[in-house]
């Protein structure tokens, strides 16, 4: 089974109580990007925004990932993938949500994974933050919720 951590501040001691909603699913392409992870769990969590995280690669679980992006009540993605970083734009072209990409420095110095996730073809839009930025991707979904009816 695969590991999922959740965070609900309306729920006292809710991690790892799976709520009924979250505001933000955190999607990493493998377990070897936890620590860019709890970047943005960090942020989240000090600002009390409800999140999820799964572990899902799009190259070696697609249907699991298609899964998961069309049955989240999530309203926004942060989607953490280094090297090829397909995951952010294969969130995107299967959901009209919000979707912020986060490069990991896993080879080149992360600039093969920037590169893929903001060379996105027209129509399949990605944010992107900076280079293991996690924290900004976070405060970046924390602004569009405060800025939007989707709170």
């Amino acid at each position: 089974m695969e590991e999922q951590r959740t965070f609900n501040p309306e729920v006292a001691g809710s991690n790892p109580v799976k709520p009924a909603k979250v505001d933000v699913l955190i999607v990493a392409g493998s377990k070897s990007d936890e620590e860019i992870v709890k970047k943005a769990e960090k942020i989240l969590m000090e600002n009390k925004i409800s999140y999820s995280v799964e572990y899902c690669s799009f190259h070696r679980e697609p249907e699991r990932l298609i899964n998961l992006i069309k049955n989240t009540d999530a309203k926004i993605f942060i989607a953490i993938a280094g090297l090829s970083a397909a995951l952010p734009g294969a969130i995107a072209a299967f959901t009209n949500k919000v979707v912020i990409g986060v490069p990991v420095s896993a080879k080149l110095n992360g600039l093969d994974a920037l590169l893929s996730i903001v060379q996105m073809p027209k129509g399949v839009p990605v944010a992107c933050v900076g280079i293991d930025n996690a924290e900004n991707a976070a405060y970046l979904a924390i602004r569009i919720l405060s800025t939007s009816s989707m709170k």
